[in-house]
């Protein structure tokens, strides 16, 4: 009896063994993999990290913490254990990458066109588009930026939609004030999807745009999954969604130009129209597939935004009673000098509102919606004393930089007072 149960021990501790050694090679064959052909010079200057495990990498991990009340707690992971170096060696989006958190090095990466070109993962292309400004090389991305900005962006654009905004969005707290409790987020989504559908879409009915905000929610839900193209998995379901966006804006494109052809095209303008219009210094005009894919980008990036922005900047003045106070008395303050005649706001009134500018530039600082941009190295690239390898996805960490204390003080207080000053967080040269 008691060699059987000597010999279970013994079978027990063999199998414990062998699982711990098994264990240790899966932990290790990502670096393997990816950091043999390196060299010995260049893998002693590879930023400390984890490459994670074979296939899933650290994405299992990110995501935990990314849908956690905690999602800094991914980066802290690799601070606490490996030191605060500001960069990171991680195997992310199916790719090994460096990790930014530093402001110095977060502004070479971006600033450095020579040594760096963008690196979003495919999987994120193949659902907003290889022509969005997501997939194409720095020349083209500046030259799409140029030509297609100007009808989205500033004073002047804000100053043609003024009015519909200001309408659908008093139309809709109307609306919210006889609705009982309401799930804030969502509302705001059917809200600013209406809005920048307008922008872009005017004369699109309004079931083509319900439409269109039920398949631009799956699809915005897939940028933030796991690559995993089988039935009942997000991404799978995001295009899916994309496919049918495809679909719509082509018919849409399709249609604009045969009213085109025939001379009926409306006096009104909108996003579309100026799509379709542009051209560059040499006269080359933008084709449907790019059209397409720059109105899924912005679309998706518009709606979205501005729904969780306005959403935190609503959380953050009810949790704090004096700043919603001093917003408040800054707008009463507008509105009592605006002329008797005057009906609705104009850029006069907008220019005004300073502090609620820099609420909203506080919400943006702590939210940190876009959680990170994605870069790639076009060759061996040597950053605050260590080594990015040509090939390797460089992710800038914004939320890093956001609450960095050396940059802000008390980074996790809602401070809007903060911004009295301008801040650089980025050295000077």
């Amino acid at each position: 009896m008691e060699w059987e149960l000597s010999y279970s021990k013994v079978i027990v501790g063999c199998l414990c063994g062998l699982l711990g050694i098994l264990l240790w090679v899966l932990k290790n064959v990502n670096g393997w993999y990816y950091e043999r052909n390196l060299g010995e010079k260049m893998r002693k200057k590879l930023p400390p990290g984890d490459l994670g495990w074979p296939f899933l990498g650290n994405m299992w991990f990110f995501l935990r913490a990314f849908k956690s009340s905690n999602p800094d707690s991914f980066v802290s992971y690799f601070v606490t254990r490996f030191g605060r170096t500001g960069l990171h060696k991680v195997h992310m989006f199916g790719s090994p990458s460096i990790i930014v958190t530093s402001p110095e090095a977060c502004r070479r990466i971006l600033t450095d066109d020579e040594a760096f070109k963008p690196g979003w993962p495919s999987s994120t292309l193949n659902l907003i588009g290889k022509n969005s400004f997501l997939g194409i090389s720095d020349e083209d991305h500046r030259r799409l930026r140029k030509l297609t900005a100007s009808p989205v962006n500033g004073h002047e654009s804000l100053a043609i939609y003024m009015r519909y905004i200001e309408d659908n969005v008093i139309t809709t707290l109307d609306k919210w004030s006889n609705m009982g409790q309401i799930e804030l987020l969502t509302e705001l989504r059917k809200l600013t999807f209406k809005i920048i559908m307008y922008i872009f879409l005017s004369s699109e009915s309004e079931p083509v745009m319900e439409s269109l905000e039920k398949e631009y929610t799956d699809l915005n839900y897939g940028v933030r999954a796991m690559a995993i193209n089988i039935p009942g998995f997000a991404y799978h379901k995001a295009l899916k969604a994309r496919k049918k966006l495809v679909t719509t804006l082509q018919s849409i494109v399709d249609q604009r130009r045969e009213q085109r052809r025939k001379n009926q095209s409306t006096t009104k303008k909108d996003m579309m129209d100026a799509l379709m219009d542009v051209e560059d210094e040499n006269g080359r005009r933008l084709n449907d597939d790019e059209i397409i894919d720059i109105l899924v980008m912005y679309l998706n990036a518009g709606h979205e935004s501005s729904g969780h922005i306005t959403m935190w900047a609503t959380v953050f003045l009810q949790k704090n009673p004096d700043i919603f106070k001093r917003a408040k008395a800054e707008q009463e303050e507008i509105v009592r000098n605006m002329p008797p005649d005057q009906k609705g706001l104009t850029l006069k009134e907008i220019r005004q509102m300073v502090y609620l500018d820099k609420v909203i530039d506080e919400t943006l600082r702590v939210i940190t919606f876009s959680l990170t941009v994605f870069r790639e190295a076009k060759k061996d690239v040597d950053i605050c004393g260590y080594t990015v390898p040509q090939g390797w996805k460089v992710l800038i960490w914004f939320r890093s930089v956001h609450f960095d204390p050396q940059t802000y003080v008390d980074p996790k207080k809602f401070d809007p007072s903060r911004w009295d000053v301008s801040l650089k967080p980025f050295p000077k040269e």
